[in-house]
Order: structure tokens, then C-alpha cells, then sequence
């Protein structure tokens, strides 16, 4: 036990020494010392002054590690007093003291728990208000009461502010078409539907040939795409992010829907009409071609017929997936090693990949030049609590649309692949 003293009266005697030091070793600028003026420092330079100095505090804190234990189980034994102390008022317990008795015997100092560690293990006899107080020394069960998360408090965990949005498809079609605006609830033009060339060479005194052109009018309504949502005051006011989220995915799902109907729109108000809705149209079936020269044969359609110069392919997912897998008879892949992105093109245009489409069919044409998406008023947000009983009922109906229309100015710039 006469370690522990001796550790404690060292830390005591050290930290004596520290503060010798700073008080030795203050300037006028509190941020600033002076170790030079120490006269405990044994070193005539700054930098082994410095060593010494945190050599000192090194100390210390290695001997603060050393009585740890002792320390926290004189900390025990107090609290086992204090207890011993609480039950020996009770009148009737073994260990109460009756008025007039002598509280502790004068030649039975009572020994620190730590102290009885360090002499022996097991069970010890303590002396407390003239009673023999037996303490079980067992550590392991000291640990039985361990303060741990299921015996205290739960850790707290902050939610991150990611939010990881459901597998949808993304907008993949709507940047091949050119975008205008409008202020008129249509698009109005003149297609060209006849054009007759008779031009011929001439003879002097002969009679040149005579040529027919013909306009009609063509429209294209102007048509709208909106969704809504039902939110609580409370959803708003409290949740931070909930504004910006939705602020997000209303207008999102607005964007999808039109991505969808350029493709597919039935061109029954208030639908678009969309690429394969279109009168004049061309087709090319795949039959018993492969797919890649099925799509040659539509962008020729396109040249020849449509008079028009192909950019762009539209495939759905699953019909470009055997073009990515086509291999030669030696196993070598046309479109790339497996270990590369392998490029998304086919005969030299882009191929845009979407599940929009409709499948086993594929989009040729000639899109930058012949087709226009145009805007008459953006995408819209509004929010109201005026529907329906939502006043009375703390909710607000946020809602987002758009009205656009879109035009195929030349419907035989365009030619569909089917039977993918």
C-alpha cells in the first residue's frame, strides 16, 4: 500500500513543480512564456526547455493513468459509507447506532477500498460505526451493475439530409427535340403538300412547263401535363428540407410525363401526339434482318423518302441490349470488349436509351431539324388550402403543371424499327 502513497504524494510533488513553472515563467502577453526565467530548467536553450517541460507534463499524466483504479475505487467505498451511513439511522437495523453510543471505535481506521485491493483479493472485513461490514472484493461482480446503453440512454443518431428517390425512369428523350415558346394556345403552320416540278429545258419559241405547289394548314393544340399533392401545415413548417424535396420530384413527375408522351402520346386531347402517333410516319420491319441493319435500312428511309438527314436513335433498354451483345464467330464483342462502355451509337448517330418507348420498337430521324417542343407557359408550382375541407383541416394542395405543344413538322423524317 505504500505505493500508492508513495504514487500519490509524486503527483502531488510534480504537479507542485508545473505550477512553479508557469507562475515563473509568465510574460505580459498571456499567450506567451518565458521558460528562460524558470529556474527549475536545467537546459540553456529554448527547445530543450520546451523538452523538459512536456517531459514534466508526460509525467504527470502517467502517473494520473497509474492511480486510476485506486482512485475510482475509493470512490466505491465512499458511496458504500455513504449507504452504510444511511442505513445505521434506521432504527432496528443492525448497524443503527442508539443515542449516547459510541459512532467508531478511535483504533479502527478504516481502510480505502482501493487499499484492500491492493493487499489482497476476495472478501475483506471494513469497519464502519463499530460494525464489521464484510465487502464481496469480487471485480466481476462489481461489473454485474455495468452502466451500459441497455441499463441508460440509447445514442442519440442524427438523420443524414440525403434522400434516395424511387427507381423511376429518368428524362432521357425530351433533349433530342429542339424547345420554342409560344404565347398562342396553339402552333399554327403551313405544310407544304404539293410540289409539282415540271422545270425542263426550253427551246426559243417553246412553252416552259408548268409547276403546282399547295399549302395546308397544319395545328398542333397546345395541351397541358399538371400533378398535385396533399401536404400537412405541419409537413411544411417543421420539416426543412420537405419544401425543397418537393419543390423537386412535382416537377420531376411533370417532365417524365412529357418525356413519355413525345414518344407515345395518342394525340387524343388533352394527350400529345407523339412520334408514333404521327400520320406519315415511316416503318422499316426488322423481319429476318438483324437489328442493326434494320436500322440502316430506316435511317436510308429517312435520306431517301423523308429527304431528311438522321441524328438520332430511340431504343428501348431491353431491344439495344442483344445490339450491345452481338459477337463475331469468334466471340469477339462488335460493340466492345465487355471491360468498356462500349460506345452508344449505330451507324455513326447516337442512340438514346428509353423504357418510354414502346417495346420492340426502335425510333429513327432526324429530330434537331423536324420536331419542336414548344413551351407556352414553364413548369408551374402553386400551393392552396382552399380545397375541398383542407382550411379546416390544417392541409395544403401544392400542385405543378406545364402547357406546351409538340410538333413533327415532317413525319417522314421519321421511321419506326419494328419487330426488335
Amino acid at each position: 500500500m505504500s505505493d500508492v502513497k508513495e504514487l500519490r504524494g509524486k503527483l502531488a510533488n510534480r504537479r507542485d513543480t508545473l505550477k512553479t513553472v508557469l507562475e515563473q515563467s509568465k510574460t505580459d502577453d498571456p499567450l506567451v512564456r518565458d521558460f528562460a526565467k524558470v529556474e527549475f530548467f536545467k537546459s540553456s536553450d529554448d527547445t530543450g526547455r520546451v523538452a523538459e517541460f512536456k517531459a514534466l507534463n508526460d509525467e504527470i499524466d502517467d502517473l494520473c493513468k497509474q492511480l486510476e483504479p485506486f482512485e475510482a475505487a475509493d470512490a466505491e467505498v465512499k458511496r458504500a459509507q455513504r449507504a452504510a451511513e444511511s442505513l445505521s439511522e434506521v432504527e432496528g437495523h443492525p448497524g443503527h447506532v442508539t443515542p449516547g453510543a459510541k459512532a467508531r471505535t478511535a483504533d479502527a481506521p478504516v481502510k480505502s477500498l482501493g487499499e484492500m485491493i491492493w493487499e489482497t483479493s476476495g472478501k475483506k472485513a471494513l469497519r464502519m460505526g463499530g460494525e464489521s461490514i464484510e465487502i464481496d472484493m469480487d471485480i466481476k461482480a462489481m461489473q454485474k451493475t455495468l452502466f451500459e446503453t441497455g441499463a441508460g440512454w440509447d445514442s442519440e443518431v442524427t438523420r443524414t439530409g440525403r434522400v434516395v428517390d424511387y427507381a423511376t425512369r429518368p428524362i432521357q428523350v425530351t433533349d433530342l427535340i429542339p424547345t420554342t415558346t409560344t404565347n398562342q394556345s396553339a402552333v399554327k403552320y403551313m405544310e407544304e403538300t404539293t410540289f409539282t416540278n415540271n422545270a425542263a429545258e426550253v427551246a426559243e419559241a417553246g412553252t416552259y412547263g408548268e409547276a403546282a405547289l399547295a399549302l395546308t394548314e397544319r395545328t398542333s393544340p397546345v395541351e397541358k401535363i399538371g400533378v398535385w399533392l396533399p401536404v400537412t401545415d405541419e409537413q411544411l413548417e417543421d420539416v426543412g428540407q420537405a419544401n425543397s424535396y418537393i419543390s423537386r420530384r412535382l416537377p420531376f413527375m411533370v417532365q417524365q410525363r412529357l418525356d413519355g408522351q413525345i414518344l407515345v402520346g395518342d394525340g387524343t386531347s388533352p394527350n400529345l401526339s407523339g412520334f408514333l402517333d404521327v400520320s406519315g410516319t415511316q416503318t422499316q420491319a426488322k423481319g429476318s434482318d438483324p437489328t442493326p441493319d434494320a436500322v440502316y435500312k430506316a435511317m436510308d428511309k429517312v435520306l431517301v423518302t423523308g429527304r431528311a438527314t438522321p441524328g438520332a436513335a430511340v431504343f428501348h433498354p431491353n431491344d439495344w441490349q442483344p445490339v450491345r451483345l452481338l459477337r463475331t464467330a469468334d466471340g469477339v464483342y462488335i460493340w466492345g470488349s465487355p471491360s468498356d462502355a462500349g460506345p452508344a451509337r449505330i451507324w455513326g448517330i447516337s442512340v438514346t436509351l428509353s423504357d418510354a418507348i414502346t417495346e420492340n420498337t426502335a425510333l429513327v430521324g432526324d429530330f434537331a431539324q423536324f420536331s419542336e417542343l414548344s413551351i407556352r407557359r414553364g413548369i408551374e408550382m402553386k400551393v392552396t388550402d382552399s380545397h375541398s375541407d383542407y382550411f379546416i383541416k390544417g392541409k395544403q394542395a401544392i400542385r405543378a403543371d406545364i402547357r406546351c405543344a409538340f410538333v413533327v413538322y415532317r413525319p417522314a423524317a421519321f421511321c419506326t424499327v419494328t419487330g426488335l
